[in-house]
């Protein structure tokens, strides 16, 4: 079974959201230095990279990232390729749905600029009216190729809401230039913390599994 890596790597210079904290790591024990085994210590936001958006990240006493059923994270979908589009709203979706899936990942022009350290302000977001289509379509997971999937300082982020208060959960900072759009089995994995309000996700996509 192939699997397509859809996670970023997380490096020093790594590409973040304006005014998160950067990613960095140290060496604590090192054995070509004497010590008997290796051991680094890394900071890390809890949106860094490819990450995963609980209600928690914008409603108070909403879900935390370890109360996020595994069922959510794990099972069929679909990748759109929204490439070409300035934004994705409903006719956009519209136009590329073919049938229900409870999985829904956009796939724009966004991801290769996902490898550089600039942020671009200008990226490919979901509009309003494409984030009521995936709720009246009864989405339960989306992701997009930036580290956000709402447009640059959007007042009241009413994209992240609408979605989070439909019980959608959001993946964003996926790297999805390399996997053909179609039919697929997503797993989605993030870090296991306590209270999180996010964590960084391992995200693989099986294109074979073809069937809901």
């Amino acid at each position: 079974m192939p699997l397509y890596d859809a996670t970023l790597p997380l490096r020093e210079g790594m590409l973040t959201f304006p005014g998160d904290p950067q990613f960095s790591i140290e060496t604590v024990f090192d054995r070509s230095k004497g010590d008997p085994f290796n051991l680094s210590l890394m900071k890390v936001g809890t949106h860094l990279g490819t990450h995963v958006d609980p209600p928690a990240h914008y409603v108070e006493g909403g879900a935390t990232v370890d109360e996020i059923l595994p069922e959510v994270m794990i099972g069929p979908g679909v990748i759109l390729d929204m490439r070409g589009r300035p934004y994705v709203d409903r006719q956009a979706l519209k136009d590329a749905w073919t049938e229900d899936y409870p999985r829904v990942l956009l796939q724009t022009d966004n991801s290769p600029k996902l490898l550089v350290p600039d942020f671009d302000t200008n990226y490919v977001s979901l509009t309003q009216d494409g984030a009521d289509f995936l709720v009246s379509r009864g989405v339960k997971l989306v992701g997009i190729d930036y580290l956000s999937i709402e447009k640059y300082m959007n007042p009241g982020a009413p994209v992240h809401h609408t979605l989070i208060g439909a019980g959608i959960l959001i993946v964003e900072g996926l790297y999805l230039a390399e996997v053909p759009a179609g039919p697929c089995r997503i797993y989605c994995l993030p870090m296991k913390i306590k209270g999180g309000d996010g964590a960084p996700a391992r995200v693989l996509i099986d294109t074979d599994s073809l069937s809901k």
